[in-house]
């Protein structure tokens, strides 16, 4: 198959900042007076855009003006203790400049929002930015809906076929299962295993562990 595209999630794919996103939920979990386990709502989270969270842990439907400062204030809470502490997963940057000197296209598809994007992007200082970049506060259903890749994917103007997509969760490894996208699992968060499925290519902890493999000059790649 050839490949003319990578699809990257931004949380625990591109960054390493789940941590961060469990203290700022605890935190905002506390403020607002709810009773929760934050790590068994991290699992079912990941993946699911800032409205259908907040419409999930207040247990009611809310309408976009009403979700929209909740979910403002938990994202500001999570880029204020990040930021002193903002890591890369490991290899990720030295990963995207083999990519583009490869000749690939390379996206962003996540159901975390514009600005949580426009943070990682800044800290990241990328000599290659993003030729497409979809966010979960855009209107389109998380993972495991494929909406998100799928529009990644019209943006970069590429087929799904012919992308590939990064991820570290269950839900994110569903929807590009369903996107008709192959895979590859970066294990920072879950075990190789609980990111399975016949369209995983390649599974690897951190990019590091990824170039070790030679993995992008196994590709069939496809340029313009």
């Amino acid at each position: 198959m050839q490949t003319r595209a990578l699809i990257f999630d931004l949380d625990g794919t591109m960054i390493d900042s789940l941590g961060y996103h469990a203290k700022s939920w605890a935190g905002f979990i506390q403020q607002h007076g709810l009773q929760l386990d934050v790590h068994a709502w991290m699992r079912g989270a990941n993946g699911r855009t800032g409205i259908e969270c907040m419409c999930e842990l207040f247990g009611r439907p809310l309408s976009e003006e009403e979700a929209r400062p909740l979910v403002a204030q938990k994202e500001q809470m999570y880029r204020t203790l990040f930021a002193p502490a903002f890591a890369e997963i490991a290899g990720f940057t030295q990963f995207i400049e083999q990519v583009c000197g490869g000749g690939l296209k390379f996206g962003i598809g996540t159901a975390g929002e514009r600005d949580n994007i426009a943070f990682a992007l800044s800290k990241l200082a990328l000599s290659n930015l993003p030729q497409a970049q979809v966010g979960g506060d855009e209107g389109l259903a998380g993972k495991p809906d494929p909406a998100i890749f799928l529009e990644v994917a019209r943006r970069l103007n590429v087929p799904a076929q012919d992308c590939i997509v990064f991820e570290d969760a269950p839900f994110g490894i569903e929807a590009a299962r369903r996107a008709g996208m192959r895979a590859v699992a970066i294990c920072s968060t879950h075990s190789s295993a609980q990111l399975s499925g016949p369209h995983v290519i390649a599974s690897a902890r951190n990019y590091l562990e990824l170039m070790n493999t030679n993995f992008l000059e196994t590709l069939h790649v496809s340029t313009p």
